[in-house]
C-alpha cells in the first residue's frame, strides 16, 4: 500500500537532510583544515558584486556560478548561450528562426521563451549591471569580460522584477593605468573565421580608455534544398524554382556574420571619485536559425528532407489580397547600440553613492516560413521588423554604521518602447479563410522602484541579511490591424486603434542567514521572492481577448538551504545547495477563452494566470586542484516538482500529471592540465562533458500526447600551447566532439492546423585553429 506523503512532511525531511550534511561537512573542514586561512596552492578567489558591495565568492550566501575570463577561453565559450552548460539548473536556449535572433533563458525551471514585447522574461540579464530588457538580441558575445555571474533563485530584491528565476551578469573589464592588449584569430570549419582583440591605453594621468572589437563568420550547416529540383515529377506538381543552383541548394542555414565593437573611458583620480563611460555597438547579418522539420502528419511527411536539410523555400503562391507570388526573406538583420555610464562618489570613509545611467536600442528584421514546407496549399509567412528602445537610472547609497552594519538604499527608473511591425501571410486557419494583415504596435512600459538592503553582524561570524524593493510597473499595447492595402483589416479591425493597458505593483522581500564554522566552511539558509511582470495578450483575435487579456505577474516564494567549503588546503571545493519554491499564479497561454470573453468561433489566444506548482532541486559544484597544473571542475543539478492547480482553460497542452520543470537532471565535468616544458613554454590539453536530461516539448498530435527533446552529452576538447613568456597561443579545438544530433527547440505552434512542425538543431562536429598574441 502506497503512503501519500504530504509537501510539509517532505519539505521537513529536505531540510533536514541538507542541515545534516551542512554539519557534516563542517565537521570536515574543521577537521582538515583548522587555521590555515587562505592557504596558498590552491585556487584563486573570484570576486562577485551580487550583494551591491565586493565579495569574495565563498563568502557570498547565494547560489552562484561565476567564470573568470580564463575559463570561459579554455572552455571554447564565446557567447552567452553556451555558459549553461556548466551552470547547474540552467537552460539557456537558441530559438528557432520564427523568432528571429533570441534566446530562451531558464533558471531552477523558471523563465520565458516568447520574444515578443508584450511578455517579460524571467531570467534577468545584466551588462555592467545594466538590464537588457528583452530575450531579442540576448545571445551576447562573451567579448573582453572580466566575469560573468550567474545567479540562481529569485533576485527580487537584489535585482527587481523579472529575476524571478535567476539573473544572469556579464561584467566588463574595466579601462585601467597600463598600456597592453591582446588579438586573437581562428580558421575552422565551415570557412569559420573568428577575429577578436582588445587594447588598453593610458590617456592622461587618471584618465584610461579601452576598446575591444567581434568579427564573426561561418558558413550555415542545414542546407535549404528546392524540392521541385530535387524531387522533379512530383506529385504535388511543384516546380522547380527560378535560379536554383544545379545541386539543388538555394541556401545554407545556420550561418554566422555578427560583428560587434566596444569602448570605454574611465577617470579614476582616487578611491573617491570613478566613472566609466561604456559604448557598444553590434551588427548581425546571417540566415535563419538551423531550423528542420521533424514532425509531420502522414500526408506530410514527403517534406521531411533529412537531419541536416529543409524543403522549406519561403515561397508563397498567390491568394486573397496577394495577386502575385512572392518569396519571404530567410535572413535576419539585427543592429543595436548602447551608451552607459556608472559613476561612484566616496561621500565619506563609510559612506559613497553610485548612479547607473544607460540607453539602448535596436532593430531587428527578420522573415519566417511557419509551415515550414514548400506545398502550395496550407502555407503560413510572416515578416518582421521590431524596433526597441530603452532608457534606464538607478541610484544607490552604499554605507557602513560601526563594524557589524553595512547596507544599501536605492531607487530604480526604466522607460521603453517597441514598436513592433508584422506582416503575416495565415492560410492554414480554416480552407478559404485567408487571414493576411499587417500590425504595426507600438508598446510601452516603464517601471518604478524603491530597495533597501541591510547586512548585520551580531555576533563573530554570523551575518544577517534583510532586504525589501517596492516595484510599480506599467505597460499598453495598441493593436494595429490593417489590410495590406493599407485598409482596416477585414477578420481583425476591431482591434485596429484598440489599447490593453496593464497596471500593478510588487513588495519582494529576502531573509538570510549565513554562518562561517571555520574559514573553509560556510553554511547558510535564505526565503526570498521574486516576480516575473505583468501584461497584456499580444495576439488577440478579437477585441475581447485583447481587452480582457491582461494578466498579473507570477510569483515565487524561495526556501533555500546551502553549503560553501574550501577543504584540504583549499585543493577541494564543494559548494552545495538545496531548494523548494512555491510558484504561483504561473503565466500560461489559453485554449479556451469562454471563461474571459464573450463566445466567439475565433481562436483563443489569451494569456492568464492559470497554474501554482512547486519546484525543488539539489545542486553542487565541485573545484578540485589535486596536483600542481590539474584543473578539475564539475557540477551536477537535480530538478522536480509537480503542479498544484492548472485552469481547465488551458487544455490539453498541460495537465497536472506532466512535469512542472525539466530536465531533471544535468551534469558538467572538465578536466584539464597545463605542462610546463621550460623555455619551450607550456601545453595544456582540456576536456569537457555535458550531460542535458530530457526536456519537455509540446504536444504535437491529436489525441495530445506529451513529447519530450531526447537528453544529449556535448563533448568538447583544446589543446593550447603558450611560450615561456605566456604572451603567445596557439590551440585547436573540436566542438561537439562525438557528433551529437540534438535539437534546441521545436516549433509546432500551427501542427494542428498545418500538420508540420520543425525545430532548431545543434551544431555538428566543429573544429577550429586560433592564435592569440598579447602584448
Amino acid at each position: 500500500m502506497m503512503r501519500t506523503i504530504s509537501a510539509a512532511a517532505l519539505r521537513r525531511a529536505f531540510l533536514y537532510s541538507v542541515s545534516t550534511s551542512t554539519v557534516l561537512v563542517a565537521s570536515l573542514g574543521v577537521a582538515h583544515a583548522q587555521a590555515e586561512g587562505a592557504a596558498s596552492g590552491g585556487h584563486a578567489d573570484i570576486v562577485v558584486t551580487a550583494q551591491f558591495r565586493e565579495q569574495r565568492l565563498q563568502d557570498t550566501p547565494l547560489a552562484i556560478t561565476a567564470m573568470d575570463a580564463g575559463l570561459l577561453e579554455s572552455r571554447n565559450q564565446t557567447d552567452l548561450s553556451q555558459v549553461a552548460a556548466q551552470a547547474p539548473n540552467v537552460t539557456l536556449t537558441t530559438m528557432s528562426g520564427s523568432f528571429g535572433s533570441s534566446m530562451a533563458a531558464s533558471i531552477r525551471g523558471v523563465g520565458q521563451y516568447d520574444f515578443n514585447p508584450a511578455y517579460e522574461p524571467g531570467v534577468g540579464m545584466y551588462i555592467d549591471d545594466v538590464y537588457y530588457a528583452t530575450l531579442t538580441g540576448g545571445i551576447f558575445d562573451l567579448l573582453d569580460l572580466d566575469r560573468v555571474e550567474v545567479l540562481r533563485g529569485p533576485q527580487g530584491t537584489l535585482t527587481g522584477r523579472n529575476s524571478i528565476g535567476g539573473a544572469i551578469k556579464l561584467f566588463s573589464k574595466k579601462p585601467s593605468n597600463e598600456n597592453s592588449g591582446w588579438f586573437e584569430a581562428a580558421y575552422g570549419s565551415r570557412n569559420r573565421i573568428d577575429l577578436r582583440g582588445a587594447a588598453n591605453f593610458v590617456l592622461a594621468e587618471d584618465l584610461y580608455g579601452r576598446i575591444s572589437g567581434v568579427y564573426k563568420s561561418q558558413k550555415g550547416y542545414v542546407d535549404q534544398v528546392d524540392y521541385g529540383c530535387a524531387n522533379p515529377g512530383n506529385a504535388q506538381g511543384i516546380s522547380r524554382l527560378p535560379n536554383t543552383s544545379a545541386n539543388c541548394v538555394i541556401d545554407k542555414l545556420g550561418e554566422r556574420n555578427y560583428a560587434g565593437v566596444k569602448a570605454s573611458v574611465r577617470y579614476n583620480p582616487s578611491d573617491n571619485f570613478d566613472i566609466t563611460i561604456t559604448g557598444d555597438y553590434t551588427k548581425e547579418d546571417r540566415t535563419n536559425a538551423a531550423d528542420v522539420l521533424t514532425y509531420a502528419r502522414p500526408d506530410m511527411q514527403q517534406y521531411i528532407c533529412g537531419r541536416f536539410c529543409t524543403y522549406a523555400n519561403f515561397y508563397a503562391p498567390a491568394a486573397g489580397q496577394l495577386n502575385q507570388a512572392y518569396t519571404m526573406p530567410n535572413r535576419l538583420k539585427f543592429e543595436g547600440w548602447g551608451v552607459a555610464g556608472n559613476m561612484t562618489i566616496g561621500l565619506s570613509d563609510s559612506l559613497n553613492i553610485q548612479s547607473i545611467t544607460a540607453y539602448r536600442q535596436y532593430r531587428q528584421k527578420w522573415g519566417t516560413d511557419d509551415d515550414f514546407t514548400p506545398d502550395l496549399v496550407e502555407i503560413g509567412q510572416g515578416f518582421n521588423d521590431l524596433k526597441f528602445w530603452f532608457v534606464s537610472q538607478e541610484l544607490r547609497l552604499n554605507g557602513k554604521i560601526g563594524d557589524n552594519v553595512d547596507f544599501t538604499v536605492g531607487g530604480f527608473y526604466s522607460d521603453q518602447r517597441s514598436t513592433y511591425y508584422t506582416m503575416q501571410d495565415v492560410r492554414y486557419i480554416a480552407p478559404g479563410y485567408n487571414l493576411q494583415f499587417m500590425g504595426n504596435d507600438p508598446v510601452n512600459a516603464d517601471s518604478k522602484a524603491v530597495f533597501g538592503t541591510v547586512f548585520v553582524r551580531p555576533v563573530e561570524n554570523l551575518t544577517l541579511t534583510g532586504g525589501i524593493r517596492y516595484t510599480e510597473e506599467s505597460k499598453d499595447y495598441t493593436f494595429v490591424r490593417k489590410n495590406l492595402d493599407g485598409t482596416v483589416s477585414s477578420f481583425l479591425g476591431q482591434l485596429d486603434g484598440l489599447t490593453a493597458n496593464y497596471k500593478g505593483n510588487r513588495v519582494d522581500w529576502r531573509l538570510s542567514a549565513d554562518y562561517r564554522f571555520s574559514p573553509e566552511v560556510l553554511a547558510y539558509v535564505t526565503v526570498s521572492t521574486g516576480f516575473k511582470g505583468g501584461g497584456v495578450s499580444a495576439r488577440p483575435f478579437n477585441a475581447a481577448q485583447a481587452i480582457n487579456g491582461a494578466f498579473e505577474p507570477e510569483t515565487l516564494t524561495a526556501y533555500e538551504i546551502g553549503l560553501k567549503t574550501d577543504l584540504l588546503d583549499r585543493k577541494l571545493r564543494l559548494n552545495l545547495s538545496g531548494f523548494i519554491n512555491d510558484y504561483k499564479d504561473i503565466q500560461l497561454p489559453l485554449a479556451d477563452c469562454s471563461a474571459v470573453t464573450p463566445p466567439s468561433s475565433d481562436p483563443c489566444a489569451v494569456m492568464k494566470n492559470a497554474g501554482d506548482g512547486q519546484i525543488r532541486g539539489v545542486e553542487l559544484e565541485v573545484n578540485a586542484y589535486p596536483v600542481e597544473g590539474l584543473d578539475i571542475d564539475a557540477s551536477v543539478s537535480f530538478l522536480d516538482g509537480e503542479w498544484k492547480k492548472i485552469s481547465p482553460a488551458v487544455g490539453g497542452n498541460y495537465t497536472l500529471n506532466d512535469p512542472i520543470v525539466t530536465p531533471k537532471w544535468k551534469w558538467s565535468v572538465g578536466i584539464q592540465y597545463r605542462a610546463d616544458m621550460g623555455e619551450s613554454g607550456s601545453i595544456t590539453p582540456r576536456f569537457d562533458l555535458a550531460y542535458t536530461g530530457k526536456r519537455r516539448a509540446d504536444r504535437v498530435i491529436n489525441p495530445p500526447v506529451l513529447d519530450y527533446y531526447d537528453s544529449y552529452i556535448l563533448g568538447n576538447a583544446r589543446l593550447t600551447w603558450r611560450n615561456a613568456n605566456e604572451d603567445l597561443s596557439v590551440s585547436l579545438e573540436v566542438q561537439n566532439i562525438f557528433d551529437k544530433y540534438y535539437e534546441g527547440y521545436r516549433f509546432t505552434s500551427v501542427y494542428a492546423l498545418s500538420g508540420t512542425g520543425y525545430s532548431s538543431i545543434g551544431r555538428p562536429r566543429e573544429w577550429a585553429v586560433s592564435v592569440k598574441k598579447q602584448f
